[in-house]
């Protein structure tokens, strides 16, 4: 999880997985996208592939690079958790909707207030 997590903390890097969503891409296809070197863009794919991120095959002389989404499964699983609310939230909002209730119940009626 933490090598994903590094591989997609890069801009440079996000934008390539989502120019790899919709299709499959040679290095120098990527590299065309950014106002960076080829050797950056390298780089930065080597960084998405370690990472499990991106598949590289061999067409002829060139690399094509396809997204692979799976290993952004578990980071998916650990932020889910982090976004939960904990179990005391649940619990603070029962107490606030009884407070409510009980200061309801308390207020006096209109008839009890003239007297």
């Amino acid at each position: 999880m933490d090598e994903v997590a590094g591989a997609i903390a890069d801009p440079v890097r996000r934008r390539i997985m989502l120019m790899l969503r919709d299709a499959a891409l040679t290095a120098g296809q990527i590299a065309d996208g950014f106002d960076i070197s080829r050797p950056a863009v390298s780089r930065h794919l080597r960084v998405l592939r370690r990472s499990g991120l991106v598949q590289d095959t061999a067409e002829g002389r060139h690399r094509v690079y396809t997204l692979d989404t799976a290993p952004l499964g578990e980071l998916s699983s650990w932020l889910d958790q982090v976004q939960r609310p904990s179990g005391w939230h649940h619990r603070f909002d029962a107490l606030e909707t009884e407070v409510y209730r009980t200061r309801r119940e308390r207020r006096p009626s209109p008839q009890e207030e003239i007297a």
